[in-house]
């Protein structure tokens, strides 16, 4: 079973970092970028997070969320 969760970063992502994110939707929110998709258990959420810290980005915050896709 997946979780939905929102990452958000400070700044707005280049169109590189961006698409370090395939399986996720990527939203400008100024001053903030959104991350939003699926996470299938914790290790998964690791390397998301994991990713997150290794292109340089600023963490804000994460947290789960319920819906459907946008």
């Amino acid at each position: 079973m997946t979780t939905r969760y929102e990452f958000r970063v400070a700044g707005l992502l280049s169109e590189r970092a961006r698409g370090a994110f395939p399986d996720m939707t990527v939203l400008h929110a100024p001053p903030q970028t959104i991350i939003l998709g699926e996470v299938l258990d914790e290790s998964h959420l690791h390397g998301v997070l994991a990713l997150i810290q290794n292109l340089g980005l600023h963490v804000v915050s994460v947290q789960e969320v319920p819906g459907a896709d946008p």
